[in-house]
């Protein structure tokens, strides 16, 4: 192997992995440069054309890269920092991306340093765009490998975990000390939690837990306590006996108590969590969701769980169903920044026109599910935003109104092992920071909001 001014020169084999994170600098580069939705990028049909080309091991590879470089994008920013004699070119976003990438493998990925190092340089050597900063790479990065145990551990503020406008408005909406928590929280790669079938008798579920080694959480939810690459794998399965459902995602649905035998409406309901809960439940589901793609999967997903709902395909503002039901769910579009920890791009992306949107987006929305609710019926909106302006500002505007939703409180013991999560509103808000229980495996969760109204026979006014 040949070594030149800029470090080691990969040749042949040893050039292995080098596209896969050639990839994950794009990937990076497409998310914190143009505001891309990392989804999107990855999709399996319409995703960056140069993932989709690679073998699924490199494929695999460049994501976890790209989303560990944007998870832990506050540390490699401050950990760079110190290395760097001056900030980089405004314009070199790719060598900013390649970097990142390095860094993430270098400080938070089982990868040998020499692969990251050396193929950073290969990828930054052999573009036009940034060869000349080939030697800086290659010193920067090897700085990097000396100081690692201390940089990997830098804690930056709050304030810098996130963009300006989001730190900010986290800090009004919630405190700084919940701040902090959120911002330490969405830089741990979450567990995956799975909601058992409501038929899987207490024998085994026990067994279960054993055979995955997971933690039941004190609302039932399995936390599994290892990684694994291929749900498929586990246990129950196919025997459709769980599906994965964040611990917090499950809670909203017990807001409705006992189902068993009434017609409820799940509406923006892929890819059918809370359908299955209720249908597993004994509940007469209708399930409607605008995406046709969407659709086929909580048809696929309600295949294995060996459970029926209703499926309708139709835009919420413009659906007729009918008879009305004894019960709504709606689980409206938002900002999605109760899942930044899974979402990390969601952290660096979201800004304040968009937030607006969104709110007046949920009003027209909640308005809408409202003439599907039978008199008495009740009314669940629900979103994944820990930002006010889109669950509890809704709340109290409709509260406000004073038309025909009449807001029903949460009281405690609703919500079976997780009475934490009810708000001075008599709503339910957690956060990515939120736990269940004091041992490790019991922090965590994703951030939402969820309100209870009952329709009311006529307006209260």
């Amino acid at each position: 192997m040949k070594q030149n001014s800029n470090g080691y020169r990969p040749a042949g084999k040893e050039r292995v992995g080098l596209v896969a994170r050639v990839v994950a600098a794009r990937l990076i580069e497409a998310v914190v440069s143009n505001n891309a939705s990392f989804d999107s990028l990855c999709d399996e049909e319409t995703g960056l054309a140069a993932l989709r080309a690679l073998p699924l091991h490199d494929r695999r590879l460049a994501r976890a890269i790209a989303v560990t470089a944007i998870r832990q994008r506050a540390v490699i920013i401050a950990a760079l920092k110190t290395l760097l004699d001056r900030p980089l070119p405004k314009k070199a976003e790719h060598l900013a991306a390649t970097l990142h990438a390095a860094a993430a493998q270098i400080l938070f990925m089982s990868v040998p340093e020499s692969a990251a190092v050396n193929l950073a340089v290969t990828a930054v050597s052999e573009d036009a765009r940034s060869r000349r900063f080939a030697p800086l790479t290659n010193a920067v990065l090897r700085r990097l490998c000396e100081n690692r145990e201390e940089l990997s551990v830098l804690s930056p503020p709050a304030r810098e975990c996130l963009n300006p406008f989001l730190a900010s408005q986290l800090a009004s909406d919630h405190g700084r000390e919940r701040l902090k928590a959120i911002s330490e929280a969405i830089r741990l790669e979450p567990a995956i939690d799975l909601t058992i079938a409501s038929h899987v008798t207490p024998e085994r579920i026990a067994a279960l837990a054993g055979e995955m080694d997971a933690a039941i959480l004190p609302n039932g939810t399995f936390r599994l306590r290892n990684k694994t690459e291929d749900l498929r794998l586990l246990p129950g399965y196919a025997e459709g006996e769980w599906w994965v459902q964040d611990a917090a995602a499950s809670l909203p649905v017990r807001m409705l108590g006992a189902v068993r035998g009434l017609k409820i409406a799940d509406l923006c309901a892929a890819p059918g969590g809370k359908t299955a809960q209720l249908a597993s439940a004994g509940a007469r589901v209708t399930a409607l969701d605008i995406s046709a793609r969407r659709m086929e999967r909580l048809r696929e997903n309600l295949a294995r769980l060996r459970l029926e709902a209703e499926l309708v395909q139709a835009d919420l503002l413009e659906w007729q169903p009918g008879p009305v039901f004894d019960a709504v769910i709606l689980d409206a579009p938002c900002t999605a920044t109760g899942t930044m920890r899974r979402h990390p791009e969601i952290a660096w992306n979201v800004d304040a026109e968009q937030v607006s949107k969104l709110a007046n987006l949920q009003r027209e929305m909640i308005m809408a599910a409202s003439r599907m609710v039978k008199p008495g019926g009740l009314l669940v909106y629900i979103n994944c935003s820990i930002l006010k302006q889109e669950g509890e500002d809704i709340l109290a505007a409709i509260n406000k109104a004073d038309g025909e939703l009449r807001h029903s409180r949460l009281v405690k013991g609703e919500l079976a092992g997780a009475d934490f999560a009810i708000n001075g509103q008599g709503a339910l808000r957690t956060l990515p920071g939120d736990r269940f229980g004091d041992s490790p495996e019991q922090l965590g969760m994703d951030g939402f909001f969820a309100c209870r109204f009952e329709k009311t026979i006529t307006p209260t006014a």
